[in-house]
Order: structure tokens, then sequence, then C-alpha cells
């Protein structure tokens, strides 16, 4: 892990087009601004971490665990002046 000093109003660069920049400094805590371009998802520790289990779970669902789920990949029945109803 590099670890950096910084003061309000510094800025570190990750990269070409990342910037992280101290806002503020209350106390015990840090305001960071980020900026960094719109495809790169920036997240906290926590919210990131929860949004990667969701996915995991997500992916772990076998189509039977959803009702009516099985119909989806079903064609209907064609119907047609030559087909009996």
């Amino acid at each position: 892990m590099l670890v950096l000093s910084r003061q309000r109003d510094e800025t570190i660069m990750i990269g070409d087009d990342i910037e992280v920049t101290v806002v503020d400094i209350r106390g015990d805590k840090v305001r960071l601004g980020i900026t960094a371009p719109r495809e790169i998802s920036v997240h906290r520790k926590e919210v990131y971490d929860a949004i990667r289990r969701e996915n995991r779970a997500a992916a772990q669902v076998k189509p039977e665990d959803i009702p009516g789920i099985a119909r989806l990949g079903k064609k209907p029945p064609e119907e047609g002046p030559d087909k009996k109803q």
C-alpha cells in the first residue's frame, strides 16, 4: 500500500485520468473529491463489496429457481388462418 500525505485542496493522480482531491479535513474525517471518467465506477468499499455479493448471488440462480422463467425460452403456438385453434 502506498501511503501519501496531502493537505486540504491537494490532489493525487491515479493514472492519467483519475484525480483524488482532499476537499476537507474535520477531526478524524477526511472528505475526498474524485474525478474519473464516466466509464469508471467509483464506490465506497462497503458499497462495492455489497454489489459484488449481490452479483455473485444472482449468478448462482438457476432457471428452475424462478417461477415461470422456463416459459420465456419457448415459442408460443403458431396462429394463422391455416392453423386450427
